[in-house]
């Protein structure tokens, strides 16, 4: 096993390990190099699988302490990077099931054409998939997929991972993407879905994303259950150097 592999298969482990209660919110890992013995492996790796863990919001690293289990009832869905639900549910092993709704021809919305420039094709491919997790719906996707980009989407594939399918199959460089978060009431069909009852609220991520050489190709709406959701980022602050003259 290479060293991106172990270093994968510990924060796998670990992660089924602080789902199930072995190690509970609030609660220190082994030190790191308890767990290099645990595992077999060296410290690197180790500290390799705690900075995966860190990113998807299991644990907190503490200077002279070591790493506390963080409250894992809610699901960690990362704002900076471009993460597919499929990926996510197999880094934090949540054991989802995604149900296709739609899938139809559907052009893009007016007001995302304004943003992203008139000049292109409307024409799309809308997919709206439910996200449940222990037979708990928590999320619905909204995406739409410019046919320019991306022609046709088979049904098996809008089950699975678009961005395997995008990037293996169509040889896509997916980039970047633009996000806005917000707070909104949702329709009876959305709460129906997600089960919502506190005022009907839920939290949307949209999304404009992009290849590397600019071309937007997608918008996503995720509809989220506020209840069942946490979102981290990291930010570090920039310490400003003084010049002399």
């Amino acid at each position: 096993m290479d060293t991106m592999q172990k270093y994968l298969s510990i924060a796998q482990d670990l992660t089924n390990k602080i789902k199930h209660g072995q190690y509970t919110e609030g609660t220190l890992l082994p030190s790191e190099t308890i767990l290099a013995n645990l595992y077999g492996t060296s410290r690197a790796t180790v500290r390799k699988a705690l900075v995966e863990l860190t990113e998807n919001g299991l644990i907190q690293k503490i200077k002279g302490k070591g790493s506390v289990v963080l409250d894992t009832a809610k699901f960690t869905f990362p704002i900076s990077g471009i993460t597919t639900f499929t990926e996510l549910n197999r880094n934090q092993q949540m054991n989802a099931v995604t149900t296709v709704l739609a899938l139809e021809d559907r052009p893009l919305p007016a007001e995302i054409m304004k943003q992203v420039g008139r000049h292109l094709d409307p024409a799309a491919t809308f997919i709206q998939r439910l996200r449940t997790v222990d037979d708990e719906a928590i999320v619905v996707d909204e995406d739409y997929l410019l046919k320019s980009v991306v022609p046709e989407v088979p049904e098996i594939v809008a089950q699975g991972s678009l961005y395997e399918y995008m990037e293996d199959t169509l040889n896509l460089n997916i980039a970047y993407a633009t996000k806005t978060i917000t707070v909104e009431p949702m329709d009876e069909a959305i709460c129906a879905k997600l089960h919502l009852e506190t005022a009907n609220l839920a939290v949307v991520v949209r999304s404009l994303t992009y290849l590397n050489d600019t071309t937007f190709f997608q918008y996503t709406r995720s509809i989220h259950r506020p209840d069942r959701f946490k979102f981290v980022d990291f930010a570090r602050r920039k310490h400003l150097v003084a010049k002399k003259f």
